[in-house]
């Protein structure tokens, strides 16, 4: 019916699950990216197949009452941020809407309470909250190459390439200067201040210390060049500054002179190299450098301090992250007298977060370097009622169970479980319906995962009670949640 080059004039009836809009022309479905629902385009047909296309949007006729002016420049270009043009209440009615198809499409399932989703509408920018909240990440990863010009450059890949679109100032990268209020940039003159921004301080002092040393980036097409990507941390309530110069080498010359500027920054806590001269795209290497600092920055959630290394998983969004462990601890309904096994549990922040709840937590995590922070954090916080296990969960929690099944830890009062994006490995879910706990609480950062795990839970004598999104990435897709299961169809 259609073809490549067609130009279509379409109403945006619907938002795909990447955030790209969604028009029909007699039943033929056309996929616009930074299209928004209710937006009347002109789009142009560049792939056509035989039941729907993709198009590129040509010209707002109409725009939609949900319609914003995005603050960055680059969201169009850059790959980050798909919902920059969306006003923040349908950002998140957009969330709520996907978990809730999702659980409904894939697992079946519609007997459940579904929760309004916890946004972050503190985060937003005062004079500017149909825009939604920016400046709340506390780490970026910028990946470091050449420009068609040959120059040095830094910024984010474009969506789906690995074509470096160069952004300086990310409007989703924590302030130094609204860092220790809890990450809240909430004024125009904080928007606009330059030197709050610390990721282009440092971006700009590396490129200045490259092209000085004649430092070449690196070049993935032929496994050449230096410096790969820059690592940087902040933390939300301490104000401290990590950077990790990831290199494909063993050594950074005049790595001294690098430091000394960063060291000009205020709050710089740590700096290090991380040695990756691996092929393909893993960011980070298993080797790490110290130059400055102890090779970490603290930071809380909550109560509870943690020290957070270049290798460290660390949840971006510090203010979203206490009110979702902060559900998850209410869905775990602890009295002081359960254990509590933990799974996927990183750098031991959930863990850490319920222990002051539980009889004993259990965590598990097979990041070796990860166990390491999370027991240095245990012992930090004087918190000692944990224990931590080398080794992926779906692999240790079977030879766990099998091994010591009649020790009262195999049969644990409440498991929670956050998995990648994957999800959980069957044998895993089946040893867990094993252990009979009273109560899954089950964090997720995909929700068709998370829905295929929640049917065959569902169909394993666990009922799904409850789900409550959050959001902890404004003007993206992606959405967190947390769901509540039973063993049988009530909580005791």
């Amino acid at each position: 019916m259609f073809k490549k080059n067609d130009i279509l004039d379409i109403e945006i009836k619907d938002q795909g699950t990447a955030g790209e809009g969604i028009g029909k022309i007699d039943g033929y479905a056309l996929f616009v990216k930074d299209a928004v629902i209710g937006d009347v385009v002109r789009v142009k047909i560049m792939k056509a197949k035989k039941n729907y296309a993709y198009a590129r949007l040509m010209e707002i006729i109409t725009p939609s009452p949900y319609r914003v002016k995005p603050l960055c420049p680059k969201a169009g270009s850059c790959g980050g941020c798909q919902l920059q043009a969306m006003n923040y209440q349908q950002q998140l009615k957009f969330k709520q809407d996907k978990v809730y198809n999702n659980i409904k499409r894939i697992a079946k399932i519609t007997d459940f309470e579904m929760k309004p989703i916890i946004g972050m509408e503190e985060l937003c920018l005062a004079g500017r909250e149909e825009n939604g909240p920016f400046y709340y990440r506390n780490k970026a990863q910028y990946p470091v190459g050449r420009n068609s010009a040959g120059e040095i450059v830094s910024g984010f890949y474009a969506g789906r390439t690995h074509c470096i679109v160069e952004v300086e100032t990310c409007a989703l990268g924590m302030r130094q200067d609204s860092a220790v209020s809890n990450g809240m940039a909430r004024n125009q003159a904080i928007m606009e201040e330059k030197s709050s921004d610390v990721n282009a301080r440092v971006m700009r002092i590396v490129k200045t210390f490259m092209k000085k040393r004649s430092i070449a980036p690196y070049d993935e097409k032929n496994h050449r060049g230096l410096i790969r990507h820059i690592l940087i941390r902040l933390g939300a309530k301490t104000g401290q500054i990590i950077v990790c110069v990831v290199i494909n080498g063993e050594k950074l010359p005049h790595k001294e002179e690098l430091v000394k500027y960063l060291l000009e920054i205020p709050g710089m806590y740590s700096i290090s190299l991380n040695i990756n001269r691996e092929k393909g795209n893993v960011i980070l290497g298993k080797e790490i450098i110290h130059l400055y600092g102890p090779g970490y920055i603290e930071d809380y959630i909550g109560s509870v301090k943690f020290h957070i290394s270049p290798l460290s998983f660390f949840q971006v969004n510090p203010t979203q992250t206490e009110k979702l462990y902060k559900k998850a601890l209410e869905y775990a309904g602890l009295t002081g007298r359960e254990t509590v096994w933990d799974l996927y549990c990183g750098i031991g922040s959930i863990s850490l977060f319920l222990a002051g709840a539980a009889k004993k937590v259990i965590g598990v995590e097979i990041v070796p370097e990860a166990i390491e922070d999370a027991r240095k954090n245990a012992k930090i916080n004087k918190i000692d009622n944990v224990q931590f296990l080398v080794g992926a969960a779906e692999k240790v929690v079977p030879e766990y169970f099998q091994k010591y099944r009649e020790n009262p830890e195999c049969k644990p009062d409440v498991i929670v479980v956050d998995p990648p994006r994957k999800g959980c490995a069957r044998e895993l879910l089946e040893t867990m319906v094993m252990m009979r706990p009273k109560r899954i609480v089950y964090v997720s950062c995909d929700s068709a995962t998370l829905a295929r795990d929640l049917k065959w839970l569902e169909e394993n004598q666990y009922k799904l009670l409850e789900v409550t999104p959050c959001d902890m990435f404004g003007q993206t897709v992606h959405v967190e949640t947390v769901a509540l299961l039973s063993k049988g169809k009530h909580i005791d």
